[in-house]
C-alpha cells in the first residue's frame, strides 16, 4: 500500500521535522516526507533535509503580501504532490484560504497543552500561572491560531527552579515522542474501516428519511420503508476493497467511469450495471465528492414528492 505524502513546513531548527523524517524510515510507517519547505533560507533545518535526500524549498516571505506567499507554498506542496502537511515549528499565520485548501489535511505540534497558551511564550505564561504541568499539543490547524481539534498530548512535569529554557528543552523531547505516531495514526484513518464507515454514515443519514440497516452482509442506506441507495463494502466476499457502492445511470456511465480511473471505480460483483463501487481505501477520498454521490443515489431513489418537499432536485 502507498505511503502517504507529507511535506513539512518550517522556520528554524526543524527538530520535529528530523523526527518525522528518522520515524518515515521506518518500513511500517504509513507516511514518507517528500518535501520540506521554508520561510528562512537558511533554516538549519533545510540543510537536515537535504542530507537525508528530501527535497527542499525555501523563500523569504519579507516583504511579501501574506495571501501571494502562500500561495507559492501552495504551489510547491502540490507540486511535491502531498497529500498532507504537517507544521514543524513554521513561524507565520497562514491566510485563510491556504488554510481551506489543506483543511483536514494540515497538523501542527503546539508547545503547551492546549487549550491552555495558544500562541507565544507558551513555557514562561505556565510557569508564571504556577502550572504543575506544560506540555504539547498536536491538532488539526484550522483558521483559528492553536485552535483545532486536538489529537493527542504529553503532559512534561514542570519542576522547581525550572527556567523557560529547561521545560523547553523537556518539552522539545516530549515533541519529537508524539508528533511521529499521532501523524502517523492520522493518514492511517483514512484506510479504517470505522472512521471510512463514520464519514459515509455522516453525509448518508443527513439526508431526508435516511435509514441505516444490514443487506447482503454489508451496511446499507435507504429511506424509510423505501429503496437503498447505497451500501458499504468492508472486504465483502474477500474482494479485499473498501468501497461505497451507489446507484448509477447504467452501463455506459458504469464503463465510463472504470476507463477514467480504474483504480477507484469498479463494477460490484452481484449488483449489475446500475451500481457502481467506488474505492475508499487509497487514502485521497475526496469527501465532498463522496457526499455528491451519496446525494445523486438517493435522488435515484427517492419519491419525487419527497424530493420536491425537501426543497431538492427531483430529478437524478
Amino acid at each position: 500500500m502507498a505511503k502517504a505524502r507529507v511535506a513539512v513546513l518550517i522556520s528554524g531548527a526543524g527538530t520535529n521535522m528530523a523526527a518525522l523524517l528518522y520515524a518515515a524510515k521506518a518500513e511500517p510507517c504509513p507516511f514518507e516526507i517528500v518535501l520540506v519547505a521554508s520561510n528562512v533560507p537558511g533554516a538549519p533545518g533545510l540543510a537536515i533535509a537535504q542530507a537525508e535526500g528530501v527535497a527542499t524549498w525555501s523563500l523569504s516571505h519579507k516583504g511579501m503580501n501574506r495571501d501571494a506567499f502562500d500561495a507559492l507554498v501552495d504551489a510547491q506542496l502540490r507540486g511535491a504532490k502531498a497529500d498532507f502537511v504537517a507544521l514543524a515549528g513554521y513561524m507565520r499565520i497562514l491566510s485563510d484560504d491556504f488554510v481551506a485548501r489543506w483543511t483536514g489535511k494540515m497538523l501542527n505540534i503546539h508547545p503547551s497543552l492546549l487549550p491552555l497558551y495558544k500562541g507565544l511564550d507558551t513555557h514562561q505564561r505556565a510557569i508564571d500561572a504556577g502550572d504543575k504541568f506544560g506540555g504539547c499539543s498536536v491538532h488539526i490547524v484550522t483558521p483559528g491560531v492553536d485552535d483545532g481539534p486536538v489529537l493527542a498530548q504529553t503532559p512534561v512535569a514542570i519542576l522547581p527552579g525550572d527556567t523557560v529554557e529547561t521545560l523547553a528543552a523537556r518539552v522539545r523531547i516530549a515533541e519529537h515522542q508524539l508528533y511521529p505516531p499521532t501523524l502517523a495514526a492520522f493518514v492511517s484513518r483514512e484506510r479504517s474501516p470505522e472512521y471510512v464507515i463514520g464519514r459515509v454514515r455522516e453525509f448518508a443519514m443527513a439526508l431526508p428519511e435516511a435509514d441505516e440497516v444490514t443487506s447482503h452482509g454489508m451496511p446499507c442506506f435507504g429511506i424509510v420503508k423505501g429503496k437503498k441507495f447505497a451500501y458499504f463494502n468492508e472486504h465483502h466476499h474477500g474482494d479485499g476493497k473498501i468501497a461505497l457502492l451507489v446507484k448509477i445511470s447504467g452501463a455506459d456511465e458504469q464503463a465510463a467511469l472504470i476507463e477514467m480511473d480504474e483504480d477507484r471505480y469498479y463494477r460490484p460483483a452481484y449488483f449489475g450495471d446500475g451500481w457502481v463501487g467506488i474505492r475508499l481505501d487509497l487514502g485521497d477520498t475526496d469527501w465532498d465528492a463522496i457526499g455528491e454521490w451519496l446525494r445523486k443515489s438517493w435522488l435515484a431513489v427517492a419519491p419525487k414528492k419527497l424530493a420536491g418537499l425537501m426543497g431538492i432536485a427531483d430529478e437524478f
